[in-house]
């Protein structure tokens, strides 16, 4: 059994799930977001994304930090604020001793849907479908939290097994245990 912290970083909203899970059952500990608009200065959203990582990892404790990594923006300073985000997460979780992952926006919607192009809202609801979240009153920023770390619990568990698969097919046909209806 491990607990995951999922962060999906952001200066404004940062989403942040944390996720048990084991080979049989993934369940949901915690979900939600830290809301940052209120602080004027950047360092100062910096500092409470610090603080605020930090009291996470103490109160659950878990073991990995499964975080999105920057992608291609058109804006250069809102990537460099977002990218001061992600290494300020990534800075507490190593402090604390976690494992720290990073996937790509694209590489998080492939796992959870099967999609890389897939909308924010099709993973809210892929997800509700895996019986993580009850009902989509979460905000995206939260969800896409919770889909960072059940990415790095598929392909964790995926690269575990040490087997390798032709397609989709044969994958569905060695792992009907996974399929929820």
């Amino acid at each position: 059994m491990k607990i995951i912290l999922g962060i999906d970083p952001g200066t404004t909203i940062l989403g942040f799930a944390l996720l048990e899970a084991s080979a049989t059952k993934n369940s949901l500990i915690e979900i939600g977001t830290f809301r940052l608009s209120k602080i004027k200065e950047h360092a100062d959203k910096l500092k409470a994304i610090f603080e605020k990582t930090l009291q996470l990892i103490e109160h659950h404790q878990p073991q990995i930090l499964a975080i999105e990594a920057p992608f291609y923006g058109k804006n250069p300073q809102s990537m460099l604020k977002l990218g001061r985000a992600q290494g300020v997460v990534i800075a507490a979780a190593m402090y604390k001793g976690l494992e720290v992952f990073e996937y790509s926006p694209r590489k998080i919607k492939q796992s959870i849907t099967g999609n890389g192009n897939a909308s924010k809202e099709q993973v809210a609801a892929m997800l509700q479908n895996m019986n993580l979240i009850t009902e989509n009153k979460h905000s995206f920023d939260a969800t896409d939290a919770l889909a960072v770390a059940v990415c790095h619990h598929l392909q964790n568990k995926i690269t575990v097994t040490g087997q390798k698969f032709s397609g989709w097919e044969a994958f569905i046909t060695k792992n009907q245990d996974r399929i929820v209806q």
